[in-house]
């Protein structure tokens, strides 16, 4: 079996500046010397390029369309009672409550063509329009599950008590009321404030000298017209103050399209690490172009992963980095990703889709580092784990999971899609501390 590319560092102190050093083999020509040899990528065939393109998202684009619109139903009824409450004629309420719910159906039009292709927009119109709209169209959601439930049980209550069968359309009003507080944190306050969070990692056969090995995880920055470069700036800083001896980045840096690559090669070019900055591609990287985005974070110095690895040493001890490419485009290749493994080695493994972590455990990795999921973004407080949006898609969605010896953590993400919003489930940097098993 052909050596991966060793990366030899000595220790360094907690005081030392952070540097990422370089992948240079000193036996390669002078100018070849100071660039990662990695192994090569085979281009993805020409199915997987066309993949997350036009088809699929305008399909994805029409049912959230179909969703917005049905979710507009319990808003119309309670727009139409407050109307009547306020002292609109009755004739009027309705027509008036129906034109409205129309209108945030239609201004949902353009906010979902950004989906395929976010693009820079002015600060007023983005924080004075688009973030209120997204607090409406959040309460519009967040009364869907109660709408439902209150339609089911309300006649079924009082047939029982012998009451008159008939909602209440004060019941819709409420609840919207009620939707638009909890929606307005979500949306304004709880994805801008993030947490740091903490996490051991027990590795069997991980060298003793490796023991207190800290990785920075970052995950799902989403850097775009909601997710400003100088949001993302706290978490870059946040994860320098903990002077880690490596940084993995796992995917969807961006949200779509090519407007933000600079943006996100920018930020992601000013982590610092001992060993090095370690990125894995997402599936929201490749809705554009993602070969410019690796061109532009490489040129910056973090390494790109596709597929391959790199061998981390100090003193004799080694600890193999490697990361698969978007399963989402058909680019993951696990076997691939693992051909230059060295034996009896702790492996770390960024795969962005948890989904793979059952065939990875099965080539016995010791650590997977995975995102994509974000948490669900919305979860119950104090239950993310167990009651989380994502929960109804993803077996693995948040948290750290097991497979024999073999680890999986999936970050709760920094940044969101669909509904900018988050509610139980806080944005984090993560460091994990690896320790000898």
């Amino acid at each position: 079996m052909p050596k991966a590319p060793r990366l030899d560092v000595p220790l360094m102190s907690a005081s030392s500046p952070s540097s990422a050093p370089s992948l240079a083999d000193e036996s390669a020509p002078p100018e070849e010397q100071g660039r990662p040899r990695l192994s090569s990528v085979p281009p993805p065939h020409a199915a997987a390029k066309a993949i997350g393109k036009r088809p699929r998202m305008s399909r994805f684009r029409r049912i959230l369309l179909g969703i917005t619109a049905l979710c507009h139903l319990p808003f119309v009824v309670g727009a139409a009672e407050l109307g009547r409450r306020v002292g609109v004629p009755e004739l009027a309420a309705w027509p008036l409550a129906i034109a409205l719910g129309a209108l945030g159906v239609y201004l949902f039009l353009g906010r979902a063509e950004r989906i395929a292709n976010d693009e820079p927009r002015p600060f007023a119109p983005t924080f004075l329009f688009d973030v209120p709209y997204y607090v409406h169209w959040s309460a519009c959601i967040f009364c869907a599950v109660p709408s439902i439930v209150y339609l089911i049980g309300e006649p079924i209550v009082d047939a029982i008590r012998g009451a008159p069968i008939g909602p209440s359309a004060g019941f819709f009003m409420w609840t919207y009321a009620a939707g638009l507080v909890v929606c307005f944190y979500g949306v304004t306050i709880r994805r801008w404030f993030f947490v740091t969070r903490r996490v051991e990692v027990p590795i069997r056969g991980l060298d003793a000298r490796l023991d207190g090995y800290r990785i920075v995880h970052l995950s799902d920055l989403h850097i775009g017209a909601l997710t400003p470069s100088w949001w993302g700036k706290r978490w870059i800083d946040r994860a320098n103050a903990e002077r880690p001896d490596a940084v993995a980045v796992t995917g969807d840096l961006v949200t779509s399209g090519v407007a933000f690559h600079q943006d996100i090669a920018d930020l992601i070019g000013e982590l610092r690490a001992k060993d090095g900055v370690f990125c894995a591609m997402g599936n929201h990287d490749y809705f554009g172009e993602g070969e410019p985005l690796i061109s532009l974070i490489r040129e910056r110095g973090p390494k790109v992963l596709r597929n391959e690895g790199v061998v981390v040493e100090r003193d004799g001890a080694q600890l193999y980095i490697t990361a698969i490419d978007d399963t989402w485009t058909r680019r993951a290749d696990v076997d691939l990703a693992l051909a230059e493994q060295p034996k009896n080695v702790a492996t770390v493994m960024l795969a962005h889709d948890p989904d793979k972590f059952p065939q990875i455990a099965k080539h016995g990795v010791d650590l997977v580092l995975s995102g994509h999921t974000h948490g669900g973004q919305i979860a119950m407080p104090f239950l993310a784990r167990w009651i989380n949006a994502s929960k109804l898609a993803h077996h693995f969605h948040i948290g750290v999971y097991k497979d024999g010896d073999s680890t999986l953590y999936v970050h709760p993400g920094l940044g969101t899609t669909g509904p900018p919003i988050r509610l139980g489930v806080a944005p984090a940097v993560v460091v994990l501390t690896l320790r000898a098993a």
